[in-house]
């Protein structure tokens, strides 16, 4: 088995794919209308990762959970190479770190938030 997708609830389609794209740099691997204002969203850091996102437009009572994906903990962890230079760009490009970074035994690290306040961890692994 394998971890294929993981849904992230958005309250506007067009509005995630920006982020995505301007914030984190990611690709948009498929947009497809599913009519009545439903569409099938993947993004991912690159084209050939094995776990995507599929931007899920929120309806009904989901709105309330968008921006509490993991009830206010770091709920996304994103690995990268040359943290300074990544933090640096996403800094540019308006995304919040909540703190300086962090040396853990397991890499440098810090806590930023999304476009809707979920929290995610910037983490370049040690070694």
């Amino acid at each position: 088995m394998r971890l294929g997708l993981t849904a992230f609830l958005a309250r506007d389609y067009d509005e995630a794919i920006n982020w995505f794209r301007v914030a984190l740099g990611w690709v948009l691997l498929e947009d497809t209308d599913q009519g009545g204002g439903k569409r099938w969203v993947r993004m991912a850091p690159h084209e050939a990762a094995e776990t995507q996102f599929l931007i899920a437009r929120a309806v009904g009572d989901q709105i309330l959970f968008i921006g509490k994906h993991a009830g206010g903990r770091v709920g996304y962890f994103l690995y990268c190479e040359k943290f300074e230079a990544k933090r640096a760009a996403m800094e540019a490009a308006g995304i919040t770190f909540e703190e300086s970074t962090r040396h853990e035994p397991y890499g440098k690290v810090a806590v930023f938030q999304d476009l809707y306040g979920n929290r995610w961890d910037l983490i370049e692994p040690a070694g």
